[in-house]
C-alpha cells in the first residue's frame, strides 16, 4: 500500500481541505448529498412500467425494445476551467461547469435529446460526445465520432443530439475527440430498465473510476508519439472525481497543490441492499473495485444484464460497466472504505490507489474508517473468466459467420520515427472534413486513395466474426460501436478454435485482449452504417490502433436523409 493510502487510512479524521466547487466545480457526486436514483422515472405506465411487459430474462432487447414517446431534454455547455480534484489545480474541460459532466437518465424506450454547445476558448478546439454503448440503430449520425458520422461541433456551435435508449442499465458519454475526456468531457448515462433477476432497495447511482492526469491531454498525446519519449504514466487515481494527493510530490515551479483535497463520501443503510453502477471512465488503467468487509453480487457487464454471481473484486477495463448489488450486513454505526486499485501489472501509473468512505447511518462521518483490505488475485490482464458471465437472455450466435476477418495488433515507430499503433499493418488517421458515415450514405464505400482511414467493407454479409491476434505484451480493451459483440473466446497465445460459453456466450460493447492474447468477437450485421472498433486506451487510439467496419452499405439510407 502506497504512503498515501497509509496516511489517509491511519488520519484520525476525515474532514477535506477544500470545498467541493474547488474539487469538482457545480457536481455533487462523490458527496454524501448525491441524490438516489429511482427505479425508473415519470412517464406513461403499461402494466405498471414504462417498458410494459417486457423482462430481462424474457425479452430480446435488440428486437423488441419499447418506444415510449417521452423526451428527456439536456442541454450541456463544454467550456474551460480551473479545479482540483485531487489538490492539485489545473484547466480542465468542464459540461455545465461540472466534473464529472451530469449524469444523464432516461427509461428504456425513452428518447434522449440533448444539446452539446461548443464554448471552448483559450485555446479554441472542436468536440463530439459519444454515447458509449447505445446502439443508434436509427441515427447511426448521433453516435458521436467526428470522422465517422459528424464533423466536430466547432468552436461557438451547438449540435443537438437526438437518439433513443434502445438499451438500458450504466454506461457513460465521453468526448470523442482526439483524448478530450482524459481532461474532463464525460459523464454517466443511467438508463432504467427491468431488473426482475436482482432486488435492491437503494440506487447509489454511478461510481464513476477514473485515472487522473496533470498534464494537459494533448502534451500527453504527443508524448506517447514522441519518438525517444518515456510512456505516460497516470498521477492518481479518482472515485467519483476525487482523491487526495501527495503534495511533495510536485515538483517546485509545478502547479499548486493542497494536501487532503477530501475523498469520496457515499451513505449505507443497514440491512438493506444497494446498486452501484461502476464505470471505468479512465484514460490507461486496468481497475479492481471492491469494498471492505463486504461481497459484491454482479448484475450486469456493460448494457448485458448477466446470471447474477458473486465476488469479492470487480475488474474494469476502461469503458467497461458493471452493476453490482452489496448488501450492507454490517452494524449502524459502521464506516468501511470503497477501493479502487489500478491493477499494476497491467497499468501505467505512479500512484495506483483510491479510497472512498461509506458510512452507515450512525457512523461517525467525521472519523476516518478502519476497515481492512480485500485481498485478490492482480496478475491477469484480462476480464473474469467467460465461463462465469452467463447473460440473463440468451441470444446465441449464428453457429457459422458470414464472414471472418482477421486482425493483428502491433506497434512501431513509422517512417519518422513516430510510435504509432496498427490494425493489421495500418494505423489510422481521421478526416474530420469527410465523415465516413456521410461518404458511405452519399454512395461512396471504397477509399483507395485513403488506407489510413482504416476501412473494412463487409458488404452484405449477414454476420461478422473478428479474431483479434494481440502481438503486443500490453493488453487492450476492444470497444465496438453499434453493437454488443459475442464474446467467442479469449486467452493468451493462440486461439484452438474453441467457442467459450456456446450458446449462451457473454456479450458487451467492450472486451479485454490480453498482452500477447487473442480475442474472438461475432456479431450480427443488422445496424446498417460504419462502426469504430477500436482500443479504448486514450494514448493508443490516439495513436491509431482503431478500425472502422462498414455493414449493410446499401441499406444505410433505409432510415432516411443524414441531418444537416
Amino acid at each position: 500500500m502506497g504512503s498515501l493510502i497509509t496516511n489517509i487510512v491511519q488520519s484520525a479524521a476525515l474532514v477535506a481541505s477544500l470545498p467541493q466547487t474547488a474539487t469538482n466545480g457545480l457536481s455533487r457526486l462523490g458527496t454524501l448529498q448525491a441524490p438516489t436514483f429511482p427505479e425508473f422515472l415519470p412517464g406513461p405506465l403499461q402494466n405498471g412500467f414504462p417498458w410494459g411487459t417486457r423482462t430481462a430474462a424474457r425479452t430480446n432487447p435488440y428486437e423488441l425494445s419499447p418506444t415510449t414517446g417521452v423526451i428527456r431534454p439536456y442541454d450541456f455547455t463544454i467550456s474551460r476551467g480551473f479545479i482540483a480534484p485531487d489538490g492539485v489545480n489545473r484547466s480542465v474541460m468542464l459540461i455545465n461547469g461540472q466534473f464529472p459532466g451530469p449524469t444523464i437518465e432516461a427509461n428504456w424506450g425513452d428518447t434522449f435529446q440533448i444539446t452539446v454547445r461548443n464554448r471552448l476558448e483559450g485555446p479554441e478546439e472542436g468536440t463530439g460526445l459519444h454515447w458509449h454503448g447505445i446502439l443508434q440503430r436509427q441515427t447511426p449520425w448521433y453516435d458521436g465520432v467526428p470522422s465517422v458520422g459528424q464533423c466536430p461541433i466547432a468552436p461557438g456551435k451547438d449540435l443537438t443530439y437526438t437518439f433513443k435508449a434502445d438499451l438500458y442499465g450504466s454506461s457513460w458519454y465521453h468526448s470523442h475527440y482526439s483524448a478530450q475526456y482524459a481532461a474532463g468531457l464525460f459523464g454517466a448515462m443511467v438508463i432504467h430498465g427491468p431488473h426482475e433477476n436482482f432486488f435492491y432497495d437503494v440506487d447509489l447511482g454511478p461510481v464513476m473510476l477514473t485515472d487522473w492526469y496533470h498534464a494537459e491531454y494533448f502534451e500527453l498525446v504527443k508524448q506517447t508519439m514522441t519518438p525517444g519519449a518515456p510512456p505516460v504514466f497516470s498521477d492518481n487515481n479518482l472515485i467519483n472525481g476525487k482523491m487526495s494527493y501527495d503534495c511533495s510530490r510536485i515538483p517546485a515551479g509545478g502547479p499548486s497543490c493542497t494536501s487532503n483535497a477530501g475523498i469520496s463520501q457515499f451513505n449505507f443503510q443497514s440491512g438493506k441492499t444497494h446498486r452501484l453502477r461502476l464505470i471505468n471512465a479512465g484514460a490507461e488503467s486496468l481497475q479492481r473495485f471492491s469494498i471492505d468487509g463486504h461481497t459484491m453480487t454482479v448484475v450486469a457487464n456493460d448494457y448485458v444484464p448477466v446470471v447474477p454471481y458473486q465476488t469479492n473484486v470487480v475488474t474494469l477495463g476502461i469503458g467497461q460497466r458493471t452493476d453490482v448489488i452489496v448488501r450492507a450486513n454490517m452494524a449502524p454505526n459502521t464506516s468501511v472504505f470503497m477501493r479502487a486499485n489500478m491493477s499494476v501489472p497491467c497499468s501505467l501509473t505512479n500512484q495506483p490507489n483510491a479510497v472512498a468512505a461509506i458510512f452507515y447511518e450512525q457512523a461517525d462521518k467525521t472519523k476516518t474508517p478502519r476497515s481492512a483490505a480485500q485481498v485478490f488475485e492482480d496478475s491477469s490482464c484480462g476480464n473474469d473468466p467467460l465461463t462465469r458471465t452467463r447473460p440473463l437472455f440468451p441470444y446465441p450466435a449464428l453457429a457459422n459467420a458470414a464472414t471472418t476477418y482477421n486482425v493483428d495488433i502491433t506497434a512501431g515507430p513509422n517512417g519518422t520515427g513516430h510510435f504509432l499503433w496498427y490494425m493489421n499493418g495500418q494505423s489510422f488517421r481521421a478526416n474530420y472534413d469527410h465523415p465516413l458515415h456521410l461518404l458511405a450514405a452519399a454512395g461512396n464505400t471504397s477509399y483507395p486513395y485513403d488506407p489510413q482511414w482504416n476501412v473494412i467493407n463487409f458488404r452484405g454479409n449477414n454476420s461478422v466474426r473478428v479474431i483479434v491476434n494481440n502481438k503486443f505484451p500490453a493488453a487492450h480493451p476492444m470497444h465496438l460501436h453499434g453493437h454488443n459483440f459475442f464474446v467467442l473466446a479469449e486467452g493468451v497465445g493462440t486461439w484452438d478454435g474453441r467457442i467459450t460459453g456456446y450458446p449462451n456466450t457473454q456479450r458487451r460493447d467492450v472486451q479485454q485482449i490480453q498482452g500477447n492474447g487473442f480475442l474472438v468477437i461475432q456479431y450480427d450485421t443488422d445496424n446498417p452504417g460504419v462502426w469504430p472498433f477500436h482500443c479504448h486506451i486514450a494514448w493508443h487510439v490516439s495513436g491509431g490502433l482503431y478500425v472502422n467496419l462498414m455493414e449493410q452499405p446499401d441499406k444505410i439510407n433505409d432510415r432516411g436523409a443524414v441531418p444537416q
